[in-house]
Formats: structure tokens, C-alpha cells, sequence
């Protein structure tokens, strides 16, 4: 009588840990189906330019970022006026200081702001500085210390 309580808990067992296996498996492809498909841009109506996946990364658009703190987008160099960024920012950052009876969400989508247009900033700087490196041709930097 033992050895087939034993048995049925063992099968029953089995059962419930195969079941959770097979929905765990079913669970990742259909996440890895939808990474695939928002990173092609097939989800949310864009295609999949280089816009959408850093907006997968970082939240916001540019577009949405520059509308948040009030000012124009850079320009294809990279170039913006980041003097003025940083005051909108600080004074909407002040403003929506939840001690001042402000709001944690605000203040978040101006960090969030602030942070996707020094991104973009960043990567315009950086594409300059690799196509004038490509023009001038690589000049490897020689350190006489080393």
C-alpha cells in the first residue's frame, strides 16, 4: 500500500514540475517573439530606426524629451545649447520637488529628459568625432611613458 502512495506523489509531482516547464518555455518565446518585433519596429508604428531602440532603452523619445523641457532638439551634429537644458531642467526639477508639494512622476520625466538629450548629445559628439578621424585617417596615440 505504501509504494503506491509513494508512487501517485511522485506522478503527481512530476506532473505539476513538467506543466511549469512547459508554460515557463512558452512564456520565453513569446518574450523573446515580442523583443524581436519591437526591436524591428514592428511594434508601435515605427520602423526601426535608431530612434526606437534607444526609446526602448532610455524610455523617451527626443522628441518627447525636448517637448518636456521646452526646447529645440540638437542639431545632426549633436549640437545643442546645453547651458539652457540644464536651467529648464533645474527649474522644472525644483518646481516638481515633491517636499515642495510637487510630483515624483514630474520630476522623473524631467530627469528622464535631461538624461535623452545629453545621450543624444553625446552620440552626435561622437559620430563627428569618428567621421573626422575616418577623413584624417587614423593617427594611433604613442605614449613615451609606456
Amino acid at each position: 500500500m505504501a509504494h503506491r502512495i509513494i508512487s501517485q506523489v511522485v506522478l503527481i509531482g512530476s506532473r505539476a514540475i513538467g506543466r511549469a516547464f512547459v508554460e515557463a518555455y512558452r512564456q520565453h518565446s513569446a518574450t523573446t517573439k515580442y523583443a524581436a518585433a519591437s526591436a524591428s519596429g514592428r511594434i508601435n508604428g515605427g520602423s526601426g530606426s535608431g530612434d526606437q531602440l534607444t526609446r526602448r532603452n532610455a524610455g523617451l523619445s527626443l522628441d518627447e524629451a525636448c517637448k518636456i523641457l521646452n526646447v529645440k532638439p540638437p542639431a545632426a551634429g549633436g549640437e545643442a545649447n546645453l547651458e539652457d537644458v540644464m536651467e529648464r531642467f533645474k527649474r522644472l526639477f525644483d518646481q516638481n520637488d515633491p517636499k515642495k508639494g510637487g510630483s515624483f512622476y514630474l520630476q522623473s520625466k524631467v530627469l528622464r529628459a535631461r538624461e535623452r538629450i545629453e545621450q543624444q548629445v553625446r552620440e552626435g559628439a561622437e559620430k563627428v568625432a569618428r567621421e573626422k578621424e575616418v577623413a584624417e585617417g587614423w593617427k594611433p596615440k604613442v605614449y613615451k611613458d609606456r
